[in-house]
């Protein structure tokens, strides 16, 4: 009974709370009976909320005077330790904020209240949520559900881990350079990256390269990420960036998919790219070919001079140091390896950083004019499968590639602001999770929606459940 709760999905749990087939309290113990099993082996959730249990109590006792708060009524969620949370220590992965407990919660904390959900806890993250790989001086690493010792990418890789080990339906996590789709492909569940300015930054930290992040949510199935996402969006009045688009229905997935203008690109300018997954994009294209879709393999030759990683090393280098250098000045040693290293090196020239807006902006336009031809682009999302924790390098099929080219076919789509989302997709010869990248136009994640759920019901692709 316990697995049948906890490997649920959200909307599932939502539907049988609401039919009264399973009350609150028994989602929530067999939630924290899970985190108890699993997550010492992984270290994915970092602070719980000790309210949990008297809020699903709570949400037992409405629902059997016949109220229901929301949608996602007495159905957990976690959230990254980024994520403001009204009275509970959100670290934000540093020993600078190590005892900072946050007055309000942030607006999509709140909605995710307000639609009935119950929330379990903060999920670790790399230090300021500013590294592709999950480990900090205040909480340690967390470890891969699929392989111990292999990394959940980052900066949401806890939550990316307690979603796939079943420790939580449902979560948040956020993404400026790979941050929710990059864990998602590594572990096994399916991330979103919204539209910029579909789903508003208040109360997330840090308070920097806001014209490039995103929050969005995370989960082990399509649907619930969509149903997340007409939660999340719409503009609260403080974030400037947040626009007055339509929210997308929560049962946006029920449309078709046939005609829609694939193009898919399996390496091109994010080579070089491992065979593996390679083959997943070409089988994911010719899966929607034939469902209807017109699909057309496409180059993508006018971005090769436009590298997403070389961009924001320029881009983001400069922002994040004018954001940051006041703050660590005379406590640089408090700074966890990774981010010392990269926040203590020569900063870019403004003739650099001039140059990184430029291409961004071309790259911007290149996107735009991809998508006046084309409905989504169907690509990679990473360019390995789960590599081992703190690897040197990246062995790409022999070809030995930066570690920051983990980044490669993310972070041009936090640049343009493309909504981009990843989704289970197979699994290598090693056994660890593949996946592939549906990214779309501008405010139109239906479409991309659309295809990720008709990809999840492709013969061995979706969700699997771990080995831990």
């Amino acid at each position: 009974m316990s697995d049948d709760i906890v490997f649920a999905p959200a909307a599932e749990l939502a539907e049988r709370i609401r039919s009264k087939l399973v009350s609150p309290t028994e989602v929530m113990e067999a939630h924290l009976a899970r985190i108890e099993n699993v997550n010492p082996k992984l270290n994915a959730i970092v602070t719980p909320d000790d309210t949990a249990m008297d809020h699903a109590r709570e949400a037992e006792d409405s629902l059997m005077r016949g109220e229901l708060r929301g949608p996602l009524h007495g159905v957990p969620f976690t959230a990254k330790d980024s994520v403001d949370v009204r009275g509970l220590r959100t670290t934000r992965g540093s020993k600078f904020f190590e005892n900072h407990v946050p007055h309000d919660d942030a607006v999509v904390m709140t909605r995710m209240k307000d639609a009935g959900a119950i929330f379990l806890g903060h999920t670790n993250v790399p230090e300021f949520v500013f590294w592709f790989e999950t480990d900090n001086a205040v909480f340690g690493r967390t470890e891969n559900p699929w392989k111990p010792g292999r990394t959940t990418g980052g900066s949401s890789g806890g939550e990316a881990a307690a979603l796939s080990a079943g420790m939580s339906p449902l979560g948040i996590g956020s993404d400026v350079g790979c941050s929710i789709r990059l864990p998602a492909a590594y572990c096994g569940v399916v991330g979103l990256k919204p539209t910029h300015g579909r789903v508003p930054l208040t109360g997330h930290w840090p308070d920097a390269l806001l014209r490039f992040m995103h929050v969005g949510p995370m989960a082990r199935t399509v649907r619930d990420v969509a149903v997340a996402l007409s939660l999340l969006s719409g503009p609260d009045g403080l974030d400037p960036y947040a626009m007055p688009v339509p929210v997308p229905a929560s049962d946006s997935l029920e449309g078709p998919i046939r005609g829609l203008k694939v193009g898919w690109c399996a390496e091109g300018p994010f080579a070089p790219v491992s065979g593996e997954i390679q083959a997943a994009v070409a089988g994911a294209a010719s899966a929607l070919e034939e469902m209807g879709c017109e699909v057309e393999q496409v180059a993508l030759k006018e971005w090769e001079d436009l590298q997403g990683q070389d961009i924001s090393l320029s881009l983001y280098g400069a922002e994040v140091r004018h954001a940051l250098d006041p703050m660590i000045a005379g406590r640089r040693e408090m700074l966890s390896p990774p981010l010392r290293a990269r926040l203590t090196g020569p900063k870019p020239t403004a003739e650099e950083y001039l140059d990184a807006l430029e291409k961004c902006e071309r790259l911007r336009r290149e996107a735009a004019r991809y998508f006046s031809e084309y409905d989504v682009l169907l690509c990679p999302m990473s360019v390995v499968p789960a590599h081992p924790c703190g690897a040197s390098e990246l062995d790409v099929d022999g070809v030995k590639a930066p570690p920051r080219n983990a980044l490669r076919a993310a972070v041009p789509f936090d640049l343009t602001g493309s909504p981009a989302l990843s989704v289970p997709f197979g699994v290598s010869g090693d056994g660890l999770p593949l996946a592939v990248q549906i990214v779309g136009r501008h405010f139109e994640e239906v479409a991309q929606l659309r295809i990720a759920a008709a990809l999840e019901g492709v013969d061995g692709a979706g969700y699997r459940r771990p080995p831990i």
